[in-house]
């Protein structure tokens, strides 16, 4: 972490990058559920299609750093605390789906907030996220930090 306490903006910049490192994440095939299909390789149609004469695709993997910040922003979530029931995770479902990208029409609907009140609860916790933060520095370091 750095030296110097993070704040909101500089917070959801690094779950903006966690959610691209995630999306960026190999995922070979074969590693999910196998469900129906078959034991036989599939037949080629055509002779074009037997030589890869298709558009290679590349796909940029994330490097270990990336990765570690990625697993850091992830644990930051859990620091998202409300005593209200409930009201922690939807915050930081809220959180989530915008450091990936989602719109604030999709969020509201999801979580069945108006688009004002789903800001306040997102800003809201982005603040408690950068002072939980903060204390966390200040108490590894054995010292007060002046503020």
């Amino acid at each position: 972490m750095a030296s110097k306490n993070l704040t909101p903006t500089e917070i959801e910049e690094r779950f903006e990058e966690a959610a691209l490192t995630l999306k960026r994440m190999p995922n070979p095939p074969g590693s999910g559920p196998s469900g129906y299909g078959s034991s036989w390789p599939a037949y080629i149609q055509e002779a074009r299609h037997a030589y890869g004469y298709h558009e290679a695709r590349m796909r940029v993997v994330p490097n270990a750093a990336e990765i570690q910040r990625m697993e850091e922003a992830l644990d930051w979530l859990r620091l998202i605390d409300h005593p209200e029931p409930g009201r922690a995770a939807v915050d930081r479902r809220i959180v989530w789906m915008r450091a990936d990208g989602h719109r604030w029409r999709t969020v509201c609907h999801t979580v069945g907030l108006g688009r004002s009140q789903a800001w306040r609860r997102w800003s809201a916790a982005l603040i408690q996220l950068s002072r939980a933060l903060g204390k966390d520095q200040r108490g590894r370091s054995g010292r007060r930090k002046k503020l």
